[in-house]
C-alpha cells in the first residue's frame, strides 16, 4: 500500500500521490482552488500536472495523439485514443449522431497494429499493443470528450505510452501501411531491459538511508516501467477472482494461482465463479457497457435511475439511448410512482442504482426493487463501488453488478480499472451471458492489470481498517454543533434497507460526507482540514473535495432540487491512525467561526 499523506500544502495541480506518473487523482487543496479549475482560472489550469483520467486527459495521451494527427490528419483535426476498433467505432457514432452535419469523411477511424514481423515477438503477442485513433475537427473536440468521458472506453496512459513508444519507432503502424514494415523487435526499450522484475521475487526495499521502503511505493518508483507483462494473464486472472471472493488472502501472484477458493468469503450465488465477472478499463466503462448490452439483449427501452446517482450514470442513460427515468430521491414514493406506470403498462430495459449513494450514502430498498423487476420484466443494475462485495452482499438482488477498481479495490491512486459481474441465478442469465460471450473485449491494458492486481491483495484487511476510520470520523462530525448533517450508511434513515444486504461481519464503508449550516462555515472547515484534496475516493489515504462544486458546478440549482447542497463536503476516509486523523478533523472543526462571530 502507498504510504499515508497528511499535508494540506501539496500544491496546486500535483498529482496525488504526489510525483506519480500515472495517479488518478490531483491536488486541489483549498475551496478557491476547486471553484479555479470549474471556471478555467488561469493560476489553477497553467499548474494541473494531471487529473481524473475521464476529465483530463493524460499529458502522455495528448502527446500520441498529437504526433498521429501530424503524420496521418489533416489540417484543423484532433484525434482521441480507443483501445479497439470497435470501441472507436461507438465513438464515430456518437459524434455523428451529435453532429449530423458531419459524414464519416470528416469523423473517421485509423487503427494502428504492430507490423506483421514484429506481432511475432512473444511479449507483443501476449499483451497486443493496439489503438485506434478517432480523427475529427478540432472545433468539434467538445463532442468526442463527451464520450471519453461517458463511455470510460479511452485508453489508459500506461497504454498510450507504451504504444506511443511503438510508434516513435516505426513499430505500431497504420493498418493499411503493414505489408510495408519490416522492422523486428520485441517491443519500447523500456520493457527489454534485463533488469525487468519478476513482481513474485524477493527484492531489496531498503532506499538509500537505508530505510525500509513500502512495498508498492519501491516497485512504482524502480521497477514500475520495467514490470514483466507476460504475467498479465494471471494477474487478471486473480483479480477476477477477487472481485468474485474466491480469493481473499494476501500472497504474492504465483502463491494465489495455486490457493483454494475462498469458499467463506466467496459470493454466496450457486453455481457463481470467476468466469461470470468481466474486466473493463474504468469504472464507468463496465456501467457504459451493461446499458449498452441490456439495450441489444432486452430491446431499446428507456432505463430508470433510481437514486442521486454519480453523475456519469445518469448522462449514460441519457444520451446512449431512448433515455430515462430519474428518480433523484431514492424514496418509497418515487418507487410507488415507478410501480403505477409498470401496471400502467410503461416497460423500462433496466433499473440502475448505487449501494449506497454517492454523495449521500443512501441506501435503495434493493428487496423492493427486485420483486417490481421479476414481475414486470426489467434487469436491475447495482454499483457497489461503495459498499463493496467484503461490507454488503447485492448480487442476490440484481442482475449485474458493477464497480470501480480505481476506487478502494485499488486503494494506491495508480490505476484504473472496472468490474461487471453476473448474477448467475437471475432470471436473465442465460441471455445475458450469451450476450456478453458475443460482445465482450477486455481491454483492461496488460501493466495496469499486473498494478491493479498487486495493489488489491490486501483489499480484505483495507476495508476493515478504513471503515473503523470512517465510523470514527462520522462520530466526531455528528457531535459538532455547527455541523448541520452526517451522511453516513450507518447513521442514515435507509439504514434498514443497508442492514438486509450487510454481510455477517461487514462495516459501512469509507465515504461520507457532510453539510454546514453556512457556506463560510464549510470554506473554514475545507481550507484547515489537514488531509489531501482532490477528486475520487477509496484511497488509502484520506481524500476530501467539496464533491458538488466539483462534479455538478454547471447544474448547482438542479442538485438542490433533489436535496443535494452545493456546499456539502466528501471524505474519503483512508488507513491513517485512527487518533491521528479524529485529531485532524477536530482541529478543522474548531476553526469555524463560533456563532457570535458571524
Amino acid at each position: 500500500m502507498s504510504p499515508m499523506i497528511m499535508e494540506n500544502d501539496v500544491e496546486v495541480g500535483e498529482s496525488l500521490p504526489p510525483a506519480t506518473e500515472h495517479a488518478v487523482s490531483v491536488s486541489l487543496p483549498t475551496w478557491r482552488a476547486n471553484v479555479g479549475y470549474e471556471e478555467g482560472e488561469e493560476w489553477v489550469i497553467s499548474k494541473m500536472k494531471t487529473g481524473y483520467p475521464r476529465f483530463f486527459i493524460h499529458k502522455i495521451i495528448q502527446a500520441f495523439a498529437a504526433a498521429i494527427v501530424e503524420k496521418h490528419g489533416k489540417e484543423g483535426e484532433s484525434a482521441m485514443l480507443f483501445p479497439t476498433h470497435a470501441t472507436a467505432s461507438r465513438c464515430q457514432e456518437f459524434f455523428l449522431r451529435q453532429a449530423p452535419d458531419l459524414n464519416a469523411s470528416q469523423v473517421r477511424i485509423l487503427d494502428f497494429l504492430p507490423a506483421a514481423e514484429i506481432a511475432r515477438s512473444e511479449e507483443l503477442e501476449i499483451i497486443s499493443p493496439k489503438v485506434s485513433a478517432v480523427l475529427f475537427p478540432q472545433d468539434r473536440f467538445s463532442i468526442a470528450k463527451m464520450f471519453w468521458q461517458h463511455s470510460g472506453d479511452g485508453v489508459s496512459s500506461r497504454r498510450a505510452e507504451y504504444c506511443y513508444q511503438l510508434f516513435k519507432e516505426d513499430i505500431l503502424v497504420e493498418a493499411s501501411t503493414l505489408n510495408q514494415s519490416a522492422r523486428v523487435c520485441k517491443g519500447p526499450k523500456r520493457y527489454q531491459k534485463k533488469t525487468s522484475i519478476d513482481l513474485n521475487a524477493p527484492v531489496d526495499l531498503k532506499n538509500g538511508n537505508g530505510e525500509v521502503q513500502d512495498p508498492a511505493q519501491f516497485v512504482e518508483e524502480r521497477f514500475g516501467r520495467n514490470l514483466s507483462l507476460t504475467k498479465a494473464k494471471n494477474a487478471k486472472l486473480a483479480i477476477r477472482r477477487r472481485i468474485a471472493g474466491s480469493l481473499t488472502a494476501d500472497v504474492e501472484l504465483t502463491e494465489a494461482m495455486t490457493l483454494d477458493h475462498d469458499a467463506a468469503r466467496q459470493r454466496p450465488i450457486a453455481g457463481f465463479s470467476e468466469d461470470d465477472v468481466y474486466l473493463y478499463p474504468t469504472g464507468m466503462s463496465s456501467i457504459f457497457n451493461a446499458h449498452r448490452n441490456l439495450l441489444r439483449a432486452k430491446g431499446s427501452h428507456r432505463a430508470i435511475v433510481y437514486g442521486f446517482p454519480y453523475i456519469d450514470t445518469l448522462k449514460i442513460t441519457e444520451k446512449f439511448g431512448p433515455g430515462s427515468q430519474f428518480y433523484g430521491f431514492g424514496s418509497s414514493e418515487e418507487l410507488d410512482d415507478l410501480e403505477q406506470r409498470l401496471q400502467g403498462g410503461e416497460r423500462f430495459v433496466a433499473l440502475f442504482t448505487e449501494f449506497p449513494g454517492n454523495p449521500l450514502l443512501r441506501s435503495p430498498d434493493l428487496e423492493r426493487i427486485r420483486k417490481l423487476a421479476d414481475q414486470y420484466d426489467f434487469c436491475v443494475v447495482v454499483d457497489e463501488t461503495i459498499g463493496n462485495f467484503i461490507n454488503v452482499n447485492v448480487l442476490q438482488y440484481a442482475d449485474v453488478v458493477v464497480s470501480s477498481l480505481t476506487k478502494v479495490f485499488s486503494g494506491d491512486s495508480n490505476v484504473m480499472g472496472g468490474g461487471l459481474v453476473l448474477n448467475t441465478k437471475a432470471k436473465s442469465y442465460p441471455l445475458l451471458k450469451r450476450t456478453w460471450a458475443t460482445d465482450y473485449e477486455d481491454n483492461h491494458w496488460a501493466e495496469d492489470s499486473i498494478f491493479l492486481e498487486r495493489n488489491s491483495r490486501d483489499f480484505v484487511s483495507r476495508i476493515d481498517r478504513i471503515g473503523t476510520n470512517a465510523e470514527a470520523i462520522c462520530d466526531v462530525l455528528s457531535a459538532h454543533p455547527r455541523v448541520k448533517q452526517v451522511n453516513y450508511p450507518k447513521t442514515s434513515p435507509t439504514r434498514p434497507f443497508y442492514e438486509k444486504c450487510r454481510n455477517p461481519n461487514g462495516g459501512y464503508g469509507g465515504l461520507l460526507s457532510a453539510t454546514f449550516y453556512t457556506k463560510q462555515d464549510a470554506i473554514a472547515f475545507f481550507d484547515n482540514l489537514d488531509t489531501v484534496k482532490g477528486p475520487s475516493l477509496g484511497t488509502n489515504f484520506t481524500l476530501s473535495s467539496p464533491y458538488v462544486i466539483l462534479a455538478h458546478y454547471g447544474e448547482l440549482d438542479w442538485c438542490r432540487e433533489w436535496g443535494v447542497e452545493e456546499d456539502l463536503i466528501r471524505f474519503s476516509v483512508g488507513l491513517e491512525e485512527t487518533s491521528k486523523l479524529v485529531d485532524t478533523f477536530k482541529k478543522a472543526l474548531d476553526c469555524i467561526p463560533s456563532a457570535e462571530g458571524q
